[in-house]
């Protein structure tokens, strides 16, 4: 996709980072096709593993139109991320947008810890799956040991630096398309052998209507593509980032794009939808279906793989945040601290560590991930506002530039998506909002206090 970039003139606010050629505390170790292989791997995630089965039963075997329709609707958001990135290039992603835009410490603040709390979140989900049926297959280790110490691993990969995560990243996403793939290909020769239905990609489910379907649907597999805005927090330490970001967001979200409607229409090929919607593994069923012999462990490791890299991912995400809010004031500055050597945000990663084990402990999954959604949608609607709000802001240097329909049609996405969550989602994720309102009001207050210590009346 084209990256349209105009150089705009005339003042601009100060802030970290807006000068040209001022330089960061972060290192800048992420090439282009390093950042491409981050937001490819952090979009594919596992939720694909598992999501087929219930698109299958949402849309039946027409279910990779769905797909392409929550693809549309993340690219609308994603653009609104492509001008903003490459305008304001510095860690902290979303809630450094807010705070441009509205001028108000607070809403910076929910951003933020919205976008924080969701990764966080992820992170325990993805730590506990790590540690369930598909690593038992291997080692059977109680879930409360397992998930704890993946995650004190992830967190020394993460303090490692990011140059090293980001090549684990290169080579988990290597692995995680792979499976992906081999199903495709699979298929294809299980189709050429004469097996399987083709008819059965252009049918829906009969006790719905084709437009029902397509919107149901659509809310499930928008949350296959949730990932890509994790990439903000880290243009800090981005090459070229204004060169660079938009065609690795833009062309990650179409390479998961193609791959997700390859892999829906190999799965209706080979199993009808109900069959794919009863199964807790759907695309080992399709594998299976094949008769080719691929071996089921095969499958389980991959998907091992699968989770690991996305729980990593999301952990860079959580603690460059943390350290981006930090520098911005939002939340206290131990948190900003580096390694000397690494140059990686070390108090950052151990606080966001702490809280995922704490909620893999204590958390409901179920409850928890509905309101990830919920939580991120608030950060897009905030986000797609933002580069509306923004527009009249120049700065001295070329940035993509999209246009003023795409984010107002992003948030009518948003607006759509939201209204489709539970009362309890809803409460919960109020709850959660409340926490963070009121860690922001006691930062403030102590941010005061310290200020009247050094300047006594």
């Amino acid at each position: 996709m084209a990256t349209p970039l105009h150089a705009e003139r005339g003042s601009e606010p100060t802030g970290a980072g807006d000068a040209p050629g001022e330089e960061t505390r972060l290192k800048k170790a992420i090439t282009g096709p390093l950042l491409f292989v981050f937001i490819l791997g952090d979009v594919l995630g596992a939720g694909v593993y598992a999501l087929t089965g219930v698109l299958a039963g949402e849309a039946g075997g027409a279910m990779w139109i769905p797909i392409l329709v929550a693809l549309a609707m993340a690219l609308l958001t994603a653009a609104s991320y492509a001008e903003l990135v490459t305008k304001y290039p510095r860690a902290g992603g979303a809630a450094v947008f807010a705070q441009r835009a509205f001028r108000k410490p607070m809403i910076s603040f929910l951003v933020g810890f919205s976008m924080l709390a969701a990764g966080i979140v992820s992170a325990a989900g993805l730590a506990i799956a790590f540690a369930g049926d598909y690593l038992a297959t291997f080692v059977p280790v109680p879930t409360v040991v397992a998930a704890p110490l993946f995650l004190l691993l992830v967190a020394a990969l993460n303090a490692r630096g990011i140059k090293e995560s980001m090549r684990s990243n290169l080579v988990m996403t290597i692995i995680e398309m792979s499976g992906l793939v081999l199903v495709i290909a699979l298929v294809g020769i299980a189709l050429g052998g004469g097996q399987g239905d083709p008819g059965r990609i252009m049918e829906f489910p009969s006790d719905v209507s084709a437009g029902s379907a397509i919107l149901g649907a659509a809310i499930i597999a928008f949350y296959s593509f949730v990932g890509f805005e994790t990439s903000a927090n880290i243009a800090e330490e981005v090459r070229d980032v204004r060169r660079v970001y938009p065609r690795a967001l833009f062309g990650s979200l179409l390479v998961c794009g193609v791959v997700y409607v390859l892999v829906a229409m190999a799965s209706s090929v080979m199993l009808p939808p109900s069959e794919l919607a009863e199964s807790t593994g759907p695309l080992l069923a399709v594998v299976e279906a094949t008769g080719l012999g691929v071996p089921a462990w095969l499958f389980s490791a991959i998907a091992l793989v699968a989770v690991a890299n996305g729980c990593l991912l999301t952990m860079i995400m959580s603690s460059r945040l943390t350290f981006g809010m930090a520098e911005q004031g939002l939340l206290p500055a131990p948190f900003a601290r580096v390694l000397p050597h690494r140059r990686t945000p070390w108090v950052a990663i151990v606080v966001t560590t702490g809280l995922a084990i704490v909620l893999t402990l204590v958390g409901d999954l179920a409850t928890l991930a509905e309101t990830v959604v919920l939580l991120l949608l608030f950060v897009f609607v905030a986000t797609n506002a933002a580069v509306l709000v923004l527009r009249k802001d120049k700065v001295d240097r070329p940035h993509f530039r999209t246009p003023v329909v795409l984010p107002v049609l992003a948030l009518v996405s948003c607006v759509l998506l939201l209204s489709q969550q539970t009362l309890q989602v809803w409460l919960f994720g109020a709850a959660m909002l409340a926490v963070g309102l009121v860690l922001h009001l006691l930062t403030r207050k102590a941010s005061s206090a310290s200020t009247a210590q050094r300047d006594p009346v």
